[in-house]
Order: structure tokens, then C-alpha cells, then sequence
């Protein structure tokens, strides 16, 4: 059983509705006792593309805070080949895709909604990491000056390159934008990618939506991060940085960022 546990490291959390937008359809997660934060974006020209987040985030919120520090990973079997963390984020994930889709089929005004979602857990000691995610909201670490991008993509552009990698500029300007090819919540089941790593002391995880993403640079999402830690400001300020950045620039989109800092 999980229950409470210590994790050396900090978190903070923002979501704002942008400067074009009337209704935020992003929702974050954040708790820091069990070492857990996620982001989820409701997919924009979907019906109840907000509700669809909440109801990922808070399915996450159940699981985690009632579920995990008894039953494990009820109702569905542990994965032995896999970490106990690893095991939590799937099936929380697991069971907010099968809530929104059931949602979906009993409301008529909701059918056909859906959200990305990336959600990440520490382990007990923060020496290891697991980001699982479903959709176009990223995973960055910043660590050693240097920003990572840990989760790809599940977009027609990132697939069309991984597919296709010889596809010229020109070729990848005919595709349309902002195309999510995997989201919860659109079927029954939905198939989630994972990616599992050891920690460094002074690391930083990023999790955001692409209001945050589409408009910020990594290398300035880096920046920012660096000098405020250097700086020794609240890891909030930096959080309330990156998403004044994201407006500053436009705010075209509701922009969410979580941070958690792995400490010295």
C-alpha cells in the first residue's frame, strides 16, 4: 500500500483563461503529499471540452487520495513489468478516459468530448519519476541548463513526422494544426504512453498544456525556470511567469503549467 509518503520536493501550479478565450477548459492536479501533478486540456470544438477536464482531474483526485493507499490499482490488475507509479498513473488515467467516454454516452449535449491529459508521480524518495500522457499537453525536465521534452506529441504533426521524417517544412504547412490524434474520453479504451526516469537533485518538471507550449519557447521556458531559481524566488512566481509569458505573447489559448522541484 502507498499511503502518505515524503517527497523532497516542491510543487506549484497555475491555469489561467488567456486573453482570447471566455471559458477555461484546462484544469490542473497538484498533490504534493503523495508526490503527484497533472494537467489536462479539454479539446477545443468539442462539446464540453471543459467538463471533460474536470472530470479527469478530479477521477485522478479520487483514485489517488482513496484508492492507491488501499487497493492499489483496483479495478483493474497490477502490471508486474511495471513500477508501482507506473502502475497508479495507468490506471488513474485509465479510469478517467472510461468516466468521460460513459459521460459522454449518457448526455447528448456532452457526446464527443474529450481532454489530453499528462499526469506525473514520484516515488517515495523523488530518486525516480513517471510521466504517462495521452494527447498533446507536454513533459519537460530542466536540468543542468538544459530543457528535455519527455513526451511526444499525439498530434497529426508529431505523428506525420515520426512516420515520415524525410517530409519537407513545406510538406508539414499543408497538414492542419492543433489536430489531436488520441484523447480521453473519445473511445473506451485509450492507450497511454509512459516514460519512467532517475531524478537529479536541482531537476524541475514542467507539465503544460499548449497554450503554454504553442507560444513559449523551451529555451525561454528554460530561462525563466533557471532565473528564478537562481534567484532563490517561490517556485509559484515561476509558475505565474510562464503563463504571464504565454499572455504576454498573446494569450491565445488557456495556458496551464504545474512544476515540481526536485530539492538541493
Amino acid at each position: 500500500m502507498l499511503g502518505r509518503v515524503l517527497v523532497k520536493a516542491r510543487f506549484s501550479g497555475k491555469t489561467d483563461v488567456g486573453r482570447q478565450r471566455d471559458q477555461n477548459e484546462d484544469a490542473l492536479l497538484l498533490l504534493p503529499e503523495l508526490g503527484v501533478m497533472a494537467v489536462a486540456d479539454g479539446l477545443g470544438g468539442h462539446r464540453s471540452g471543459h467538463l471533460a477536464s474536470q472530470l479527469c482531474v478530479s477521477t485522478l483526485n479520487d483514485f489517488f487520495l482513496i484508492t492507491v493507499a488501499s487497493d492499489g490499482t483496483w479495478p483493474f490488475p497490477y502490471d508486474e513489468s511495471l513500477s508501482d507509479e507506473e502502475n497508479y498513473l495507468f490506471t488513474g488515467i485509465r479510469l478517467a478516459n472510461r468516466r468521460i467516454f460513459d459521460r459522454s454516452l449518457k448526455n447528448l449535449s456532452d457526446f464527443g468530448m474529450g481532454t489530453t491529459c499528462v499526469a506525473a508521480m514520484f516515488d517515495r524518495a523523488s530518486q525516480h519519476i513517471s510521466i504517462a500522457h495521452v494527447g498533446d499537453s507536454r513533459g519537460y525536465r530542466v536540468r543542468d541548463n538544459e530543457i528535455i521534452q519527455l513526451t511526444r506529441d499525439h498530434s497529426l504533426l508529431s505523428d506525420a513526422l515520426t512516420l515520415a521524417p524525410w517530409m519537407t517544412e513545406d510538406e508539414m504547412a499543408q497538414l492542419p494544426p492543433n489536430v489531436v490524434t488520441r484523447a480521453l474520453g473519445i473511445r473506451e479504451e485509450v492507450e497511454i504512453d509512459i516514460h519512467r526516469e532517475k531524478t537529479k537533485a536541482g531537476d524541475v518538471y514542467i507539465l503544460c498544456t499548449d497554450g503554454l507550449s504553442s507560444l513559449v519557447s523551451e529555451d525561454e521556458i528554460r530561462d525563466i525556470v533557471l532565473d528564478h531559481l537562481e534567484r532563490g524566488e517561490p517556485l509559484a512566481t515561476t509558475s505565474e511567469k510562464l503563463v504571464q509569458t504565454a499572455n504576454d505573447y498573446g494569450g491565445t489559448d488557456n495556458v496551464t503549467v504545474v512544476i515540481g522541484h526536485v530539492e538541493e
